[in-house]
């Protein structure tokens, strides 16, 4: 059975050194954060998010994240599909829904759900 991916909705980029891409992103886009911790830094953008996060490990690249209704079907599907599980489902606050699965090619795929940010 197919998931419907509704579109991109956020990329995350690693930022081992946050403070300093965020300065840098901020700078270079003329807006500030519209979430910003030291963790965490989103920037919205047309709809869609441009974040910054400083525990992902710039081996793997941007992650993408497709939205979707249902992260935790999915999530189901693409497991059966030959995926497997790279973070769990969780509610990571403000009602917003992500895990990511790593395809068999080895990439990772992000699947969300965010009621808030509006999507073109």
């Amino acid at each position: 059975m197919p998931i419907a991916l509704e579109g991109l909705r956020t990329v995350i980029y690693p930022a081992p050194d946050i403070h300093t891409a965020r300065r840098w992103w901020a700078n270079l886009l003329g807006v500030e954060p519209y979430f910003d911790q030291p963790f965490y830094v989103g920037f919205k953008l047309d709809g869609y998010e441009l974040a910054l996060m400083q525990s992902l490990s710039p081996l793997d690249g941007a992650l993408v994240y497709w939205g979707v209704s249902d992260v935790a079907h999915a999530v189901e599907v693409a497991i059966a599909a030959g995926s497997t599980e790279h973070t769990p489902v969780a509610e990571v606050g403000d009602g917003i829904v992500a895990a990511t699965v790593r395809t068999p090619s080895g990439t990772i795929l992000g699947l969300i759900s965010n009621p808030n940010l509006s999507f073109p």
